[in-house]
Parts: structure tokens; sequence; C-alpha cells
């Protein structure tokens, strides 16, 4: 009998996060900025999480952080039985925010808080992309 496996989920864009998604789409990983407060933000809102307004504009991030934390999953999620464990990072971008996604091309043994990760991208489906990092 053949197995019933389910796909990995797909990201649905907004009109908040189509900006995002088009970044993914071209190479890119876009943040929005507050130029009153002079901070990056993600992930996408309609409006800043300092002051509220619907003022942000987006920039395309380095792509360069530092892991902040880590953890080997062993729990396979839909889309992801094949490829337990997999490792998540919670990685730190130069702009100054956090954002949680996989780690590739790396085994949990050799990374350590504080490593230097870049932007990398795993094709999921024949039509879309997904950010994620691996050692710089």
């Amino acid at each position: 009998m053949a197995e019933n496996r389910k796909q990995r989920a797909i990201p649905i864009s907004t009109k908040t996060t189509q900006p995002f998604w088009d970044g993914i789409e071209a190479g890119k990983l876009m943040l929005q900025y507050d130029p009153d407060e002079n901070v990056y933000q993600f992930y996408p809102r309609a409006g800043s999480v300092k002051t509220g307004r619907r003022n942000l504009v987006w920039r395309e991030a380095s792509g360069v952080g530092t892991i902040y934390s880590f953890t080997e999953t062993y729990v396979p999620i839909a889309g992801f039985e094949e490829r337990t464990p997999y490792l998540l990072a919670m990685v730190e971008l130069e702009e100054g925010v956090r954002i949680l996604a996989n780690l590739i091309n790396v085994s949990a043994p050799t990374i350590s808080v504080g490593m230097p990760v870049k932007l990398a991208f795993e094709t999921i489906t024949d039509e879309q992309d997904y950010f994620c990092f691996e050692p710089a």
C-alpha cells in the first residue's frame, strides 16, 4: 500500500506580505523598515511595531547574520517527513531582526550559537522557493 504523504505547506501571500514573497522569487530577503524609528522589522505587518504608523518601506536585507539559537527537530510535520531530523535556527540578521528558518548544509554537532550564517534558498515546488540559512 502506498504511503499518503502530505505536501509541504505553500505560503500564501497577502497585500501586506506580497513584497516579501516577490523578493524571495527574485532571490532576495526583503525586510520592512521604519524610517521614523530607523529600525527593521520581521515578520511583515501592516504597520510599524514601534509607532503603529503605516509608512514602512521595503529594503533588501544583507542576508548575513549569526545563530541566536537553534534546535534539531525529530518530530516530522507535513512535508518534512523525509527530512527528519532537520535543523531550525533563530538567526539574528545584521539589520537587527531575528528570523526563524531552516538551517541547511550543516550537521547539528558543528552548529554553535554565534556561528555566522548567510541566506540560502530551497525550492519547495516548481513555482515556489523558500528562504533558509547555511554556514557563511
